[in-house]
């Protein structure tokens, strides 16, 4: 595959949608069977996937299968939670620890292991060895909000790879910088982001939301663009994206961008059980068989309005899902399936970014 490409594949099911995403984007041409790959799930806290926190160990298995039937079998899985969180327990509670043991794949806590220094334009960072020694290192973060950067996603989960002590300097450092500087100093060959079910508001979960999607691509500058825009976020939103993208990690240019959807369960409607805050939110949309491709987006999108002050401006009824198509209706309508409505914001599904634009159109 090429670094401009992003594949995007709709569904439930992690196992085979992750192997189709392997397959169609053929990037095993780039791993030989010698290779040590390490595969760097986000476990920042010791919470199943379920809670929007962690990335779902079901991914891991189906890359590990992946690899296996492809005479990979190096294959570790390396992560470091955070600070006052044990990885040993993360690995245990989210599921971890039975897929070491059923695929022999060892699990390496970089809360443990040993560090490097690696210098990026003048800044020391201290990196873990285990990290730096891959290969072919596989990053599979979490898309979802962060209380402190906003958004975190590929660029944001290579954080675990540090140790405990640098973590803490990160903050006096001020996130951004140190973020962007660590894509520079630690390569990642491919991004898998596990986009099924990410939190609204907090790295540590709570408040998931459900958007039914993975998403593959090389460059984590361009996979972090689109992610952020499925918050709801432009990349100049997120000042570590343009400082990565100024240090040579990659591009966040969306137009070059080649967007390539595979279709699993494409955007079939799903039950939707919004939680928290999602659940308020989901208060004011009139939603019949909407899938949560689309559902996650406008969830996302009215966060994003609360935050800036302008949801209460917004008078309309907005409608979302495949229960209106054919009808005529008074409202905002959300996707392709509400092209009747008096007004239409069209995509299938549309992002975030574009769903804030639109409403905030309609707040003047």
């Amino acid at each position: 595959m090429n670094s401009n490409e992003i594949h995007v594949i709709y569904g439930t099911n992690p196992i085979p949608m992750v192997q189709e995403l392997l397959d169609k984007s053929q990037v095993i041409k780039n791993i030989d069977p010698g290779m040590n790959v390490a595969l760097k799930p986000n476990l920042v806290v010791a919470k199943p996937s379920s809670s929007g926190a962690t990335t779902t160990p079901l991914l891991v298995e189906g890359i590990i299968q992946y690899l296996f039937s492809h005479n990979i079998k190096k294959i570790s899985i390396i992560e470091g939670s955070w600070v006052g969180d044990s990885t040993a327990r993360a690995f245990e509670v989210c599921g971890y620890k039975e897929i070491s043991r059923k695929y022999n794949v060892p699990l390496v806590d970089l809360q443990k292991d040993a560090a490097e220094n690696v210098l990026v334009n003048n800044l020391s960072l201290k990196i873990c060895k285990k990290a730096l020694e891959a290969d072919y290192l596989i990053n599979l973060p979490v898309l979802k909000a962060h209380c402190q950067t906003l958004f975190t996603c590929a660029l944001k989960n290579l954080k675990g790879c540090i140790p405990n002590s640098e973590k803490k300097r990160y903050h006096t450092l001020g996130l951004h910088k140190p973020i962007a500087y660590l894509a520079k100093a630690l390569p990642v060959s491919l991004n898998i982001v596990d986009a099924l079910n990410g939190d609204l508001s907090f790295e540590e979960g709570g408040n998931p939301v459900r958007m039914d999607r993975l998403i593959l691509g090389q460059d984590p500058v361009l996979v972090d663009t689109y992610c952020a825009s499925l918050l709801g976020y432009q990349k100049e939103d997120i000042a570590y994206i343009k400082l990565a993208e100024q240090l040579g990690v990659g591009q966040g240019d969306l137009s070059k961008a080649k967007i390539i959807e595979h279709a699993a369960e494409l955007k079939k409607a799903t039950a939707l059980k919004p939680t928290n805050k999602a659940a308020r939110l989901a208060k004011r949309i009139e939603a019949q068989d909407a899938c949560s491709a689309c559902f996650g987006g406008l969830i996302h999108a009215l966060n994003r309005l609360e935050e800036s002050g302008q949801l209460s401006k917004l008078k309309d009824k907005i409608f979302i899902g495949q229960g209106y198509k054919g009808q005529k209706l008074e409202g905002l309508g959300i996707g392709s399936c509400t092209s009747g409505c008096s007004k239409h914001l069209p995509g299938c599904p549309p992002s975030a970014l574009s769903i804030v634009k639109f409403l905030e159109s309609q707040c003047r």
